[in-house]
């Protein structure tokens, strides 16, 4: 069996246990309303929306850390999404980007907002991995 027939079917196999949907964006930075004395989300710019594979990685090892006035834990997650999946000319993923889990077969997931920590990139890979970590 050659390179090509292989990756294509661990592609298809990687594919296949995507069962999560996901977007992609990119937020732009909170603007401040002078009329209503409130910031407001900067507009957000979806990259990419269909299916993605969820999987929390060393759970256990979740980081406390101060968040403004508050406590929070990161846990890392890693996003796979289809190897074929294209962006805008031009685009990159870079850390800080987005990624929300707008529909999982586990309910608990869907809404859950994951920021970029950084991307994997190779052309021999099944599929297309993306660190993020939970910072709720």
């Amino acid at each position: 069996m050659n390179l090509d027939a292989t990756l294509a079917a661990g592609r298809a196999a990687a594919r296949a246990r995507m069962r999560d949907t996901v977007r992609l964006y990119e937020q732009a930075p909170d603007v401040f309303d002078r009329t209503s004395g409130t910031t407001v989300p900067g507009p957000q710019t979806t990259l990419y929306e269909g299916v993605a594979r969820v999987k929390p990685v060393a759970q256990a090892s979740g980081e406390d850390t101060q968040a403004g006035e508050r406590e929070v834990r990161l846990l890392e997650y890693e996003v796979s999404l289809p190897w074929d999946t294209p962006l805008p000319a031009g685009t990159r993923v870079l850390p800080g980007m987005r990624i929300e889990v707008t529909g999982s077969r586990d309910a608990r997931m869907v809404g859950l907002i994951l920021w970029v920590t950084g991307a994997q990139y190779g052309d021999q890979a099944t599929a297309w991995r993306i660190s993020t970590e939970d910072r709720s």
